[in-house]
């Protein structure tokens, strides 16, 4: 949820990112999954809560969970899988529609990769399946940001954006 490719990152740098989308598509595009993830946020905070809410003393220490244990008790927190804390260098918004969306697009195979990784580890159906719905999110959310960079790339060659850009005129 909190890592460097969770989903609090994801919806933060999207929700950013859409105020200097220059096309309203593509701003349509970055809040509809800026609030999906935030969705998805809320997903992996209800499977944290189910995975810890009735753990043991003996099964807190047994598990690795007893130094989050002290600084949270269970409560849910944005930390990586390592116990990093969120912060905010774990999302980019640049401005600049081409680099931000490559950024997108880059970010959504890392979670994806990440939702792999936990497959790999988890045996749980009721912890498997939720993530195996997020993962298919995540390609979804791919195929959404290729539309939209290509919109962009269109939008941008027709301005003849590469060859002349007014802001650098001054």
């Amino acid at each position: 949820m909190g890592g460097p490719d969770g989903e609090l990152g994801a919806s933060l740098r999207y929700l950013n990112q859409r105020y200097s989308a220059p096309w309203n598509e593509i701003k349509g595009v970055l809040t509809d999954i800026g609030t999906e993830e935030l969705a998805h946020m809320e997903m992996i905070q209800a499977i944290l809560y189910q995975l810890t809410r009735n753990l043991s003393i003996d099964e807190i220490k047994k598990s690795g969970f007893d130094t989050y244990f002290v600084d949270h008790t269970a409560g849910i927190y944005p930390v990586a899988a390592s116990g990093t804390p969120f912060t905010a260098s774990y999302f980019q918004s640049k401005g600049d529609i081409v680099t931000d969306l490559n950024e997108d697009l880059a970010a959504e195979q890392k979670a994806r990769t990440t939702y792999d990784n936990i497959l790999r580890l988890i045996d749980d159906p009721d912890v498997r399946d939720p993530i195996k719905y997020l993962r298919e999110r995540e390609l979804v959310h791919y195929q959404r940001f290729g539309e939209a960079l290509r919109l962009a790339t269109d939008n941008l060659d027709s301005k003849n954006f590469y060859a002349f850009n007014p802001s650098f005129d001054k």
